[in-house]
């Protein structure tokens, strides 16, 4: 694939050249194995190890179909999708799979003995399926990780609410950690071009997430003037979450977890930040009782730093450990968006502070297309900047995925699949140059 790397790595490099390069027989690819889908039953969720479920294997080019794109990756990132994958839970990653293949004959090709995982990527089109039209091989791409059939109207309004929604790389195969993927060619959009590939490939699933869970009027809906709570604020979710806020007129309080995450968001322009470990919050009193007097001291050290203020809107993703504090602490009237709950699913409330303060919850997942193209035209045009701490090989994605995991991680863990190092693919060095002390501020080790 080395010769593949330095044709791609070109810039405008003709399309006929592309086109015409003879595609490899197979790939390397960070897959989970269906034969392994069982080997941590027997731990705790805390316990199990990506690095020990987690393989860099050769794979076969798969097939293109109708509106399909075969992308050769150049970078990819990490996000916790991959993460639930690699530990089998809540369920083994193959149940999708399964069902996505009996849906149709060309879908049966997802149905394998082993996941490709990854749904994010930066790279160029390879190949293009029938009835492609927009796209063309040697364009460089980022791709954004909604799959959808959109056979069924319920999907033409807002494309997240089709039912044969799909996540690419979660709920399908042939995802983009990996040298190539496979997309749907409606999922593709241009890279934008001052950024390298691993920082191109940072921001697609969280920052488009945080756009309609935060921004968009299928979620939040935020204006100016409205204090944001965002939990986690410096890492791949809430790091966008904080810039959608300042960028907006919002002002955010970031809620982190050390004082060097805390540094982080200053440098993103916050000046409203609560260390929970250092105030030492404890919302839980045991596994099964929620401490409200907690709930208190939070929201009164919340209304010292807003001057008496309480929260317009709460970003919500850890969820278990802190969905009761998030709805106490919202205004009345306020509004609490919640995705992800990486910290526990079943999530416990007082409703009285729900239902008699007329607060709202909305739930959220991913962005359909439009909100996508937006959240990626602001990257493209620098007003939202990619957050990107390590960078490892593709050989390394284990320990990618558990600095996700075990949250070592600062902004987004990326991953060089064919690029051979960081800091290729920029495309216009000029407008790099004018956002050069953003991007350098956003970039943390």
């Amino acid at each position: 694939m080395t010769d593949l790397a330095d044709l791609l790595e070109s810039a405008n490099v003709p399309s006929e050249d592309v086109a015409s390069f003879p595609l490899p027989s197979s790939y390397r690819a960070a897959v989970v194995l269906r034969d392994e889908q069982h080997m941590f039953d027997h731990l705790p969720v805390t316990e199990r190890e990506p690095r020990k479920s987690l393989h860099v294997r050769e794979v076969p080019v798969p097939e293109v179909g109708p509106g399909e794109a075969l992308v050769a990756v150049m970078a990819s990132s990490v996000n916790y999708n991959t993460v639930w994958s690699s530990i089998f839970s809540p369920l083994p990653t193959f149940t999708f799979l399964e069902r996505y293949g009996r849906t149709n004959e060309l879908a049966k090709r997802h149905d394998l003995p082993y996941h490709i995982l990854g749904s994010d990527l930066a790279g160029v089109v390879l190949r293009t399926g029938p009835g492609v039209r927009r796209w063309k091989p040697g364009d460089r791409v980022v791709a954004h990780c909604l799959s959808v059939e959109l056979e069924s109207s319920d999907g033409h309004n807002d494309t997240m609410l089709d039912p044969e929604q799909r996540i690419w790389g979660f709920e399908t195969n042939f995802g983009g950690l990996a040298e190539i993927a496979l997309v749907k060619s409606n999922q593709l959009m241009p890279k934008p071009d001052h950024l390298s590939w691993e920082e191109a490939a940072a921001p697609g699933l969280v920052n488009s997430t945080a756009y309609r869970q935060l921004v968009s009027r299928n979620g939040a809906g935020m204006k100016q003037g409205d204090n944001v709570l965002i939990w986690g604020a410096s890492g791949g979710l809430g790091s966008y979450a904080t810039q959608f806020a300042l960028a907006g007129g919002a002002t955010p309080i970031c809620v982190v977890s050390s004082e060097q995450k805390a540094e982080i968001c200053r440098s993103m322009g916050a000046e409203l930040i609560i260390d929970r470990d250092a105030e030492g919050y404890r919302f839980w009193k045991d596994e099964n009782t929620q401490d409200p007097k907690e709930w208190k001291r939070f929201g009164k050290r919340i209304r010292e730093l807003t001057g008496g203020e309480d929260i317009d809107i709460v970003f919500e993703h850890p969820g278990r450990e802190t969905f009761g504090a998030s709805v106490y602490v919202t205004r009345k009237g306020g509004t609490i968006t919640t995705c992800a709950s990486t910290s526990g699913y079943v999530h416990e409330y007082d409703n009285r502070y729900l239902w008699m303060s007329l607060k709202r919850i909305i739930g959220s997942h991913f962005a359909n297309y439009r909100e996508a193209w937006e959240a990626n035209r602001l990257i493209a045009k620098g007003k939202i900047h990619p957050t990107l701490s390590k960078v490892y090989a593709l050989t390394e994605v284990g320990q990618a995925v558990d600095d996700v995991y075990r949250n070592r991680h600062c902004g987004k863990v990326g991953v060089l699949c064919l690029a051979p190092m960081e800091g290729g693919g920029v495309d216009d060095p000029a407008m790099r140059a004018r956002h050069l002390e953003a991007i350098n501020r956003f970039r943390r080790t």
